[in-house]
C-alpha cells in the first residue's frame, strides 16, 4: 500500500528542514523568484509569509507530508481573482507530483471558494504534459514580480 500523502501547516517544519529544500538547485533551476540563499532565518520569513494568506484568505500553501516525513510545500494561493496552485517538491520525490496535484485539486474542487484553479510556469518548463493530462489549458502569460509565466487554468466545478 503507498504511503499516506498529508498536508499540515508549514508551522509544523523545521525551517532547517524547508531551508535545505529550497537550497537545492534542481528546486531552483525552474524558480526565477528564487534569487536569494536560503538558511533558517530566510525558511521563516517564507512561512510567515504564507501563513498571512492563512489569516488574510484562510486557504494558502501546506507542507505536504508524504509517509509523514516532509516532501515539499504547495497548495492554493489567492491572485486577485484567481487561486494560483503551486507545488514544490524535494528532487528525490519529483515523482509525487501528479499524486499530490490530483489530491490537491480534488481538495479545490469540493471548495466552493474555489471556481477554477491557475497554475503559472516558467517558460524554461518544456514538459507540459501533466497540466494537459489535469485539464488545464493555457490562459496566457503573465509577468509576476519581473518575471514571465505561462499561465494555465482549470475549471474545478
Amino acid at each position: 500500500m503507498p504511503q499516506q500523502i498529508t498536508f499540515a501547516r508549514l508551522t509544523e517544519v523545521d525551517p532547517a528542514e524547508i531551508a535545505a529544500h529550497m537550497s537545492d538547485p534542481r528546486v531552483a533551476e525552474h524558480m526565477p523568484l528564487l534569487t536569494f540563499a536560503w538558511d533558517a532565518k530566510a525558511a521563516r520569513r517564507f512561512v510567515a509569509a504564507k501563513e498571512a494568506h492563512w489569516a488574510r484568505d484562510g486557504l494558502g500553501h501546506w507542507a505536504i507530508l508524504h509517509g509523514g516525513a516532509y516532501v515539499g510545500w504547495g497548495g492554493f494561493q489567492r491572485e486577485g481573482d484567481d487561486w494560483d496552485f503551486g507545488l514544490v517538491l524535494r528532487p528525490d520525490v519529483f515523482g509525487l507530483g501528479h499524486r499530490i496535484a490530483q489530491q490537491a485539486l480534488a481538495f479545490a474542487r469540493a471548495d466552493a471558494r474555489i471556481p477554477h484553479v491557475t497554475f503559472l510556469l516558467p517558460p524554461s518548463r518544456r514538459h507540459l504534459g501533466a497540466l494537459a493530462r489535469l485539464g488545464a489549458v493555457p490562459a496566457g502569460e503573465v509577468d509576476y514580480d519581473g518575471a514571465r509565466f505561462l499561465r494555465f487554468r482549470l475549471e474545478t466545478g
